[in-house]
């Protein structure tokens, strides 16, 4: 595979790697960046202690598949990845401090000072670990120790593939968000919850600690009084709607003690209502809101499942409203919140995948058979476990718990307006229970249950995905009609492809086809819209690997469809 680089990791500063504040949701003073440079070792060693000798340097957030990371090593199954560096101590007397890692493929065990400071398992959700007890004064050491079976378990996955190809791509591991610190008082806000009731005009605020206390939230100006690990609810003086076109954010900054954090929160509201023909339509704010929309897996040809740099993020969300687009599905992947602070302050409409897991994929069944049986409208229960890849019920379990987390770690990005919960029956199972779960979890958003096919009649969508036939829709009484997934119109870039082999639906020779194409397939969504359509997604913003049926080449320095 021919290396391919962005203008941002070109131009990487291995000083400042990703440096911004990664979780601009609940913003404290108190930060320390652990990106830069660690040791690393990759090996078969089942010790579970730090090695004594390292084999170089690690580019940290970047995955050591990866070309930035320096290493561009594939881990394999049965090996593990060792990661160390040291810290200052920059505690004051009675304060803690907080280690965070943004994501971490897939188990990891951290060590401070050659002792267990905590684990996680788990390669795309965050977690926090409260190093105090084993500081020591001066300079620290930190340690990690990595595992990842990637597609041979059962553990979320996304579009990882050891036998890469086609449209599964490079496996990676280890840690690929930013690690950082941040020191705390004794007695601190752990977590926020805005809820925002658009009707009532009024938001609804959790403050989460370690302590039942007085807290004070400073909103429009004015000071509102609660208890912590109690929601309480705050009128606005005059409630700004969050649209695409307007995305407004309240900011506020929440009080207790001696800890204070800043956050923001939005006004918006996402419905499926009747209009005027009896049709159901997705509505924000109670308004009609066609989401025109374009599929976005995350992936770069120099970071993988990191972007090189906060502008190169910013770079694919404001491409993709300029190109028209006022809604991204996010897929088989979870970002860093960055990315969805983004979409916030910027107006993007956004859909979340839960990133997918599951035994080895049937695709004669889940692809192949399922896009003919989807044809035939031939319903499968979602009882098949093995046929859907999921027969053990810790991978069950597990994919619960992280339906549960995501929802956590996101619920306050206003963007997100639906949540995909099964893609292509790829490890789909008691989809109706589920889906029963996620509203109760979070009623304020859609839930797409069966993204393409094997739908169970529950969700609020009834989602297709079509690449190969005349788009079509049927509209049901109650669920809005979406298209999922379409297009996937194919043109290999000479100099901006990083494979020989091309994987897509339908390829063109080049970029006048391709774009008469592309605007032909458009017209058919619009025809389809007064028919009762209410979104369409396609496939998708830039090329992967061997996929190239992107807008954008994968360096993002072409755009197929411009003159």
């Amino acid at each position: 595979m021919k290396t391919l680089y962005t203008r941002w990791g070109k131009n990487l500063d291995t000083e400042h790697v990703l440096s911004e504040y990664p979780r601009p949701l609940m913003r404290r003073q108190s930060y320390f960046n652990l990106n830069g440079y660690w040791d690393y070792r990759i090996g078969k060693e089942t010790g579970k202690r730090p090695p004594f000798a390292y084999d170089g340097k690690i580019l940290v957030p970047f995955s050591p598949e990866s070309v930035l990371s320096g290493v561009n090593q594939k881990l394999d199954p049965e090996e593990t990845l060792w990661y160390h560096r040291t810290f200052e101590n920059p505690l004051d007397q009675g304060e803690r401090l907080l280690l965070h890692f943004g994501a971490v493929d897939q188990m990891c065990v951290v060590y401070v000072n050659g002792k267990r400071a905590g684990c996680h398992k788990g390669g795309y959700l965050p977690f926090t670990l409260d190093i105090t007890p084993y500081l020591e004064k001066g300079e620290n050491e930190l340690a990690v120790r990595v595992r990842d079976v990637s597609d041979e378990g059962w553990h979320a996955r996304g579009k990882q593939k050891i036998q890469k190809g086609g449209m599964f791509y490079t496996p990676q591991s280890g840690i690929w968000q930013t690690v950082w610190m941040e020191a705390v008082p004794h007695n601190y806000i752990k977590e926020v919850k805005c809820r925002s009731l658009y009707d009532a005009g009024e938001v609804e605020i959790t403050v989460f600690a370690n302590v039942a206390k007085k807290v004070r939230v400073i909103v429009e100006g004015r000071v509102c009084e609660g208890r912590t690990n109690e929601p309480f609810r705050i009128r606005l003086r005059e409630k700004r709607s969050w649209t695409p076109w307007d995305p407004y954010l309240y900011d506020f900054e929440v009080r207790m003690g001696k800890d204070k954090v800043k956050s923001y929160f939005a006004m918006r509201c996402v419905t499926v209502e009747k209009d005027a023909k009896g049709i159901p339509r997705i509505c924000l704010n109670h308004e009609e809101v066609f989401q025109r929309g374009i599929l976005d897996q995350g992936y770069w040809p120099d970071g993988l499942y990191t972007a090189p740099s906060d502008e190169a993020m910013i770079f694919d969300i404001s491409s993709a409203k300029e190109l028209g687009y006022n809604l991204i599905r996010k897929h088989c992947k979870i970002e860093p919140q960055r990315w969805y602070y983004h979409c916030d302050r910027l107006g993007m409409l956004v859909w979340q995948d839960m990133v997918n897991g599951g035994g080895r994929y049937h695709h004669w069944f889940v692809t192949y058979g399922a896009t003919a049986m989807s044809v035939w409208h031939i319903p499968v229960p979602d009882r098949l476990r093995g046929l859907l890849s999921r027969r053990s019920e810790r991978g069950r379990v597990e994919f619960e718990h992280e339906m549960r987390q995501t929802v956590r770690t996101l619920y306050g990005h206003p963007s997100i307006v639906l949540w995909t919960l099964f893609n292509e029956g790829w490890g789909q199972f008691d989809t109706k229970r589920l889906t029963r779960e996620l509203k109760r979890l979070d009623p304020s958003r859609l839930v797409d249950a069966a993204s393409g096919w094997f739908d169970q009649r529950c969700g609020d969508v009834r989602s297709t995905h079509n690449y190969f036939f005349r788009l079509r829709v049927k509209t049901e009484k109650h669920r809005a009609a979406v298209l999922s997934e379409f297009g996937g119109y194919s043109m290999k870039v000479k100099g901006h492809s990083a494979c020989p082999a091309i994987y897509g639906y339908k390829i063109f020779a080049g970029k006048k086809s391709l774009r008469r194409a592309y605007e032909r397939v458009w017209e058919e969504v619009r025809d389809l819209e007064r028919k009762g359509l209410c979104a369409a997604v396609y496939t998708q913003l830039s090329d992967i690997e061997e996929e190239v049926n992107g807008l954008w080449t994968y360096d993002r320095e072409r755009l197929k469809i411009q003159d």
